[in-house]
């Protein structure tokens, strides 16, 4: 059981991974400024310079009733309120408030798991309706009288009071008395780890607590699922689970797993697997049931992911299966294929007969898609475009701009005058508020879909944009299987690329110069040396962080704006982490030091801050601060004006000079610069470099202090596996 290569990343981005109460302190500090004032308007002091008793005896009751007030601000404080607690307890706390930031947690059960807490989704259906993301987000708050009986229990078991929102989130109506019942329910919680939930048990249970209770096994079960689902696996082989659940201390794993299954908590499949080669000679005696031949693996996963795989396989299969709606004559299509030019034509006849097209290839390979969309919409078509982010969206509308224009033809809906280029993010398709809307029946109002950053599409996202769309309707996937995979569970791009189920259309369009040839090579296992006559790349050996966080800041403030012409504000840092001496955490802060310092006011943000916002888990968006108000933080999203209110702010914002490569998926700026301190080499894979290195259109800087980590991690560390059922579902839907 591995995760995804990028190790020491979190999945919300921006989100840094150092100590909880390091980032509680400082931000702390940063917004002192905005402590409520506490002073009122009676006592005025008198003019006179002489003060009487009782003018005396009246300001020092101001003073102390200032005091009072402060120290109830503070106590309001959830920061505060965790640092005066100590032992168990505060680590607790410590582990809650990291996840509820998008923090790491200090130690996993798998290795290298993906921290990014997944977004809660719908069950897909057909032709769901959508679901703001925002909304799923942030759920509707519990009751105060519930969150104060959920309190009375944390306190009775020495948990942090603090904490009793999110358990009273967690469990829902009745928590106080579940979480009483169950003190092990409390791993439900993002964070928690079953250490600290035997803890708090065993103050509830006292006598009664043990590891063999049932009720710890089932828990744990449960939360083993969740983070493996958070390492990206949708389930886990039955003898992996039982291990896991060994190491954790649980006497009886099998029973743990039967009574989680029993108990509608898991859910367990058997997946026949493939014959790999011929079978033995059987005798008569020996049956011929084909049923007791094939071998089987057991799997165990939890609902959600499993009816998710479970509507996306349903979903391909119909595409797959079915006639693509008649848009435009065959001789139609050929006529536009036979116009194009080389893989640009095969998409284009690919997509002309199939309900359902791979396209696979790097960013000079979007000049595909690009003409398929244009052609599509020249017959009459409804195509659109989907984005993994803001600034892909950005990229991709200018290419269709660029080519349609060449070709004569309108960038605007043929149907709509005047409507918006047809490109959209994959949130914004889904929630409604960007592309062609829903029609009578619920689905996608559209015939032709080309989902860009395919790989970056876990189970749920593509489990609903497969459901969404109508019957007789294409679909397009494109993307550069080199990259990093999605945050969130599941391979699918992967998964149908291995599974061959319908035409693929591998680009023949190399990306051009010395990084194209970089980043080619890199996706093939070799880091070649590359001439560099314009200086497209530069390596820069570093010996020590503090060298590195050096380095990075002359780049970004100096050398690359003075050699390469790229201002600061078009330079990304890219680096394996958030936490660390050399971490998006302690290089954006060196950044803002240098190109807007300022005294972060509004919970440490400053107007012209460069920013990353994350409305939900797993989606980064790029932008500015603005200003802020009491409604709350102002940004500026790629042109969107965007409203994070107050507690918001923590876990959704986070300054964005650096990020990690997990956050950079799916954009590309005109410079890049890579940090790789000495400390990184175990974060490294060639999924990541690849991603990292790739995210540069004219410039790319790679700080380098990992020496031949680099070279071993391209040629040696491929994507770690991620166990999966869309292949063995697929199987028996498609038509042969």
């Amino acid at each position: 059981m591995s995760t995804e290569p990028e190790t020491t990343e979190d999945a919300e981005p921006g989100t840094p991974t150092g100590g909880a109460e390091t980032e509680a302190t400082e931000e702390g500090a940063a917004g002192s400024g905005e402590v409520p004032e506490a002073e009122g308007t009676e006592g005025d002091a008198a003019a006179s310079g002489e003060l009487s008793a009782a003018e005396a005896e009246l300001r020092a009751q101001r003073a102390e009733r200032e005091r009072i007030e402060q120290r109830k601000a503070e106590k309001k404080t959830p920061i505060e309120a965790g640092t005066k607690l100590s032992g168990k307890a505060a680590d607790l706390l410590a582990a809650v408030r990291a996840v509820e930031s998008g923090e790491k947690p200090v130690a996993t059960v798998f290795e290298d798991p993906e921290p990014a807490p997944r977004r809660s989704a719908p069950e897909p259906v057909r032709r769901p309706q959508p679901v703001a993301a925002e909304a799923v987000a942030a759920p509707t708050a519990p009751a105060p009288s519930a969150v104060q009986a959920v309190r009375q229990v944390l306190g009775a078991g020495g948990a942090p009071e603090v904490l009793a929102p999110q358990v009273a989130a967690a469990l829902g109506e009745g928590a106080d008395e579940l979480l009483r019942a169950d003190p092990w329910q409390l791993l439900r919680v993002a964070g928690v780890r079953p250490e600290q939930a035997d803890g708090f048990a065993r103050a509830l249970l006292g006598a009664e607590c043990g590891p063999d209770d049932e009720r710890r096994g089932r828990a744990v079960t449960v939360w083993l699922l969740e983070q493996a689902a958070l390492a990206g696996h949708t389930a886990l082989e039955m003898p992996a689970l039982l291990a896991a659940l060994a190491q954790r201390g649980v006497p009886d794993p099998d029973s743990a797993v039967q009574d989680a299954i029993a108990e509608g908590d898991a859910l367990v499949f058997q997946d026949a697997l493939e014959d790999t080669g011929a079978a033995p000679a059987r005798t008569e005696e020996e049956g011929t049931e084909e049923d007791e031949e094939r071998p089987v693996r057991v799997l165990v996963g939890l609902e959600r992911y499993a009816l998710a795989e479970e509507s996306l396989a349903d979903g391909l299969a119909r595409l797959v299966n079915s006639v693509p709606k008649q848009d435009g004559s065959a001789e139609d299509w050929e006529r536009v294929a036979a116009a194009a030019q080389g893989s640009t034509g095969e998409l284009l006849r690919a997509v002309a007969a199939h309900g359902l097209v791979l396209h696979t290839g790097g960013e000079a390979s979007l000049t595909e898609p690009a003409a398929l969309l244009t052609a599509a919409r020249t017959l009459g078509l409804r195509a659109w475009a989907a984005t993994h982010g803001p600034i892909g969206r950005t990229r991709f509308a200018a290419l269709l701009h660029r080519l349609e224009t060449a070709a004569g033809t309108p960038s605007t809906d043929t149907r709509s005058p005047g409507a918006p280029s047809p490109v959209a993010t994959v949130a914004g398709l889904l929630s409604g508020a960007e592309g062609p809307g829903r029609d009578t029946d619920g689905a996608l109002d559209l015939d032709l879909l080309v989902v860009l950053d395919a790989p970056q599409l876990d189970v749920e996202t593509a489990a609903l944009l497969t459901e969404s769309l109508p019957d007789g309707a294409r679909l397009v996937l494109a993307g550069d299987p080199g990259v990093l995979w999605s945050v969130g569970p599941g391979r699918v791009f992967a998964d149908l690329l291995a599974a061959r189920i319908c035409p693929q259309v591998a680009s023949r369009q190399p990306d051009p110069g010395p990084l194209g040839e970089l980043v080619s090579g890199i996706g093939i296992g070799e880091l070649n040396q590359v001439e560099a006559p314009g200086k497209e790349v530069v390596i820069v050996p570093v010996r020590d962080a503090g060298e590195a966080v050096h380095r990075t800041v002359q780049l970004v403030v100096d050398s690359v704006p003075r050699a390469i012409g790229v201002p600061a504000e078009e330079t990304q840092v890219i680096t394996p982490g958030h936490g660390g001496a050399v971490g998006t955490r302690a290089l954006n802060a060196a950044l803002k030091e240098r190109l807007n310092p300022g005294p972060g006011r509004f919970g440490g943000f400053d107007p012209g801050d460069r920013i990353v916002h994350s409305p939900v888990p797993g989606r980064a968006l790029p932008g500015r601060v603005v200003s802020a108000d009491a409604e709350g933080l102002h940004l500026s999203c790629e042109g969107e004006d965007v409203v994070v209110p107050k507690e918001r702010v923590e876990q959704s914002v986070r300054h964005g000079w650096a990020l990690t490569a997990h956050q950079a998926v799916g954009s590309r700026w005109p410079a890049v610069v890579v940090v790789l301190p000495g400390d990184a080499a175990q974060a490294l894979s060639r999924p990541w470099v690849y991603t990292a290195f790739g995210r540069a259109d004219r410039h790319l800087s790679v700080v380098h202090g990992v020496e031949q980590a680099l070279a071993r991690a391209v040629a040696e560390v491929p994507a770690k596996p991620r166990t999966t059922r869309l292949p063995v579902l697929l199987a028996p839907q498609i038509s042969s």
